[in-house]
C-alpha cells in the first residue's frame, strides 16, 4: 500500500523548506497558513532568480511561519520578519522576475530584506513575492497541451519523489563506500512510501481521496542534489553513480529522479502524512 510519507513547503525558492504533517493543495502548489510553495524568489540586479546551483548557501535561509511574517534565520545573521499579508496590488512596487525562459510580475520586496540577502549571499540581490495579478504557466509539452498554474518552481507545481528509490540510491552509495544522503538533496514536495523503488517513473495518477495528482515529467536533476542543504556548500555527488542507471532518454539523457506533477482534482483539498495513495500506472 503507498501513502503519503512526507510533505515539505519551499516558501522562497531554493532556500529550505518547511517540513508539514498536512497542507491544502492548489493548482498552483501546495499552501499551508496562506503562503504558498515557491511563492518568493531571490533576483539579481537584472531581476535574474538564483538558485543553489551557483549559491549553495541559499540552504541555509531557513524559514518559520509565525502568525503574521515568514521569519527567516542564516548563520551569522539577525533574524528577518517578512509580512504575510500581501501589498495592495495597486500600490506596491514591482519588478518582472525571469525564471528559465518567463517574464513573471512580482512584488519588489523592501531594502531592509534586500540587504539582509545581499549581506548573506555576498552578491547584490532582492527578493520577490509572486504578484496577485502574475501568471505562470506550465509547458503543455508533458500534459498533452494542457497548461497548468505554478509561482516560481522550476517548471512544475509538485514535485513527488518514492522514499524506495533514495533508499535504492543509499545502497548504491554504501556499497561505493560512500555516506547515504537525506531526501532533502532532492527537495520533493510530496514523498511516497510503499511503492518499488523508481515505480514513480511509470505512474500516470496518485489518487489521495478526492485529489487526484498527474505525474507529468520525470524531474531532470541540476547540481543542487550535490549541495550539502545542512552545510550550505558542494557535498559528496550522487550524480556521478546516477550517471550509470538514471539517465532518460525521453529527457534526452538528463538525470532524472522523482516526477514533476500537476493537479487534475482536489483544488483547495487537504493533503495530511499517512493518507493512502492509489497508484494508476501508465501502461
Amino acid at each position: 500500500m503507498a501513502i503519503l510519507s512526507e510533505i515539505t513547503l519551499y516558501p522562497i525558492k531554493s532556500c529550505a523548506g518547511i517540513v508539514l504533517h498536512e497542507a491544502t493543495l492548489t493548482r498552483s502548489g501546495l499552501m499551508t497558513e496562506q503562503v504558498y510553495d515557491r511563492e518568493w524568489v531571490v533576483v539579481d540586479e537584472n531581476g535574474m532568480f538564483l538558485t543553489q546551483r551557483d549559491h549553495p548557501r541559499m540552504a541555509l535561509i531557513v524559514p518559520r511561519l509565525k502568525s503574521e511574517t515568514l521569519e527567516l534565520r542564516a548563520p551569522g545573521m539577525l533574524q528577518l520578519e517578512i509580512e504575510l499579508g500581501l501589498p495592495d496590488p495597486e500600490l506596491a512596487p514591482t519588478l518582472e522576475v525571469q525564471v528559465w525562459d518567463d517574464r513573471v510580475l512580482a512584488y519588489d520586496c523592501d531594502a531592509t530584506t534586500a540587504a539582509w540577502f545581499s549581506s548573506f549571499l555576498g552578491i547584490p540581490c532582492r527578493l520577490a513575492r509572486f504578484h496577485a495579478k502574475g501568471e505562470r504557466l506550465t509547458s503543455g509539452k508533458w500534459t498533452a497541451g494542457a497548461r497548468h498554474p505554478t509561482m516560481f518552481a522550476d517548471g512544475y507545481p509538485l514535485l513527488i519523489a518514492g522514499a524506495a528509490s533514495l533508499e535504492d540510491l543509499n545502497g548504491r552509495l554504501r556499497a561505493a563506500g560512500r555516506d547515504a544522503i537525506p531526501m532533502n538533496r532532492f527537495r520533493p514536495n510530496l514523498v511516497v512510501a510503499g511503492l518499488d523503488a523508481y515505480e514513480e517513473d511509470y505512474v500516470d495518477t496518485f489518487q489521495l481521496g478526492p485529489i487526484v495528482l498527474q505525474a507529468a515529467k520525470p524531474c531532470s536533476r541540476c547540481p543542487i542534489p550535490s549541495v550539502d542543504q545542512n552545510k550550505g556548500e558542494f557535498g559528496p555527488d550522487p550524480l556521478d553513480l546516477m550517471a550509470g542507471y538514471r539517465a532518460k532518454e525521453v529527457v534526452d539523457g538528463a538525470l532524472c529522479f522523482g516526477m514533476n506533477s500537476v493537479v487534475l482534482e482536489g483544488d483547495g483539498e487537504r493533503l495530511r502524512v499517512g493518507q493512502e495513495i492509489e497508484v494508476t500506472l501508465a501502461f
